[in-house]
């Protein structure tokens, strides 16, 4: 059996509610586990012991559990000098490595050496069984002693979590996914600060054709890795921006389907207990984007609108896009619906009054009915 640390940071800084936080965080990382494997939670970590053969695909997959900041392959020794030193020694030998530090951190004060004392023998130690350069500055491998009353762990590098909170934890939302870039992220964001996310897709048949809600689906695949199986809502929405085009000043019709899109997700928000919105807004990057558009769009939800990537720039959101592996499938060459029926001249900074006389022509309530009634819900595995 191998030995995987699973280590969380802000969870740690919770109150009296601490340890509902840390069950969620445990089953997350129950649910990734193979046959055989265990998880338990020991000294403000998670551990997990699982077969050899399949460490590094379970270290992979913890790497996407919302919560952990970091995951380590460790080797676990008993409490003394002798023991600690015979693993050290074996790591920095298998290693590879032509210099080497060693980073002791006495978790269990009642360990015979201080922290100093430990770095100082093992560093000797290593140096003397392995010919290895002892380097404290620059070294090619940092071999990291975490000293606990009943078992020592001994580890290289670490790899980095998402962070946030455990899914769950904040309670759930909807989040209105597109097949763009920034939508995808808003999604993962809201994921990594606890919320449990469904996801709803505004399909315009024959306007946008079944590749884009393939896309869609892959999108929901590549968040999966992080979310688990995603419940997708499928809606109908080509009567809705039909009616728009046909009814409704042009220079309105993105802020009129925006409008119309929050309704019916506000609708099936309920029917998923949801508490939020989730959307891709970022400020200013497009003409729909500004504070009057925002104001005037949002206007229409009850529930709280969170917009994650609001205040992020491009560069930002493509850079979490390739980190989280939805980049590729987003610049796929299949328009959304917004941008199929985007106007020339869109209105920038309307006013709430204006964008609601501009909506006044539209039937909202029965192109709502029809919009939920022909929506159908998936669930797509990761």
């Amino acid at each position: 059996m191998t030995t995987i640390l699973g280590r969380f940071g802000e969870i740690g800084l919770k109150g009296a509610n601490r340890g509902e936080f840390e069950r969620r965080l445990l089953r997350q990382v129950r649910q990734r586990l193979p046959e055989g494997a265990a998880a338990s939670l020991r000294g403000g970590q998670v551990v997990v012991h699982v077969p050899e053969a399949s460490a590094a695909q379970t270290a992979d997959a913890m790497t996407r559990v919302f919560g952990l900041v970091s995951v380590i392959g460790a080797v676990p020794a008993a409490p003394n000098m002798p023991a600690i030193a015979g693993a050290a020694i074996d790591l920095a030998r298998a290693s590879g490595a032509h210099s080497f530090k060693i980073a002791a951190r006495r978790v269990w004060k009642g360990f015979p050496l201080t922290s100093p004392e430990i770095n100082a023998a093992l560093g000797a130690a290593v140096a003397d069984a392995t010919g290895l350069a002892v380097d404290v500055h620059h070294p090619d491998l940092t071999l990291a002693v975490e000293v606990r009353s009943d078992v020592v762990y001994l580890h290289g590098q670490a790899l980095p979590g998402p962070g946030g909170l455990p899914l769950g934890a904040s309670g759930r939302a909807v989040a209105l996914l597109s097949g763009g870039i920034d939508s995808p992220v808003a999604t993962y964001l809201a994921g990594k600060r606890g919320l449990s996310v469904a996801a709803v897709y505004f399909h315009a048949f024959p306007f946008t054709g079944d590749r884009t809600k393939e896309k869609v689906v892959d999108l929901c695949r590549a968040l999966g890795r992080y979310f688990g199986p995603m419940r997708l809502w499928v809606v109908p929405f080509t009567e809705c921006q039909v009616a728009i085009r046909d009814l409704c000043p042009a220079p309105f019709a993105t802020l009129l389907t925006r409008r119309m899109m929050l309704r019916v997700a506000e609708e099936l928000s309920r029917r998923e207990r949801a508490g939020a919105l989730v959307t891709g807004d970022s400020l200013g990057q497009v003409a729909s984007q500004t504070l009057e558009a925002l104001a005037a769009v949002g206007e229409v939800a009850e529930l709280p609108l969170l917009r994650p990537v609001v205040a992020l720039d491009k560069d930002e959101i493509v850079a979490i896009a390739r980190r989280i592996g939805t980049y590729d499938i987003s610049i796929r060459p299949y328009e959304d619906c917004c941008s199929i029926f985007a106007p020339r001249h869109p209105r920038t900074r309307p006013t709430r009054e204006q964008v609601r006389e501009a909506e006044a022509p539209l039937p909202a309530a029965d192109l709502l009915a029809a919009a939920l009634s022909g929506s159908e819900r998936l669930f797509v595995e990761p």
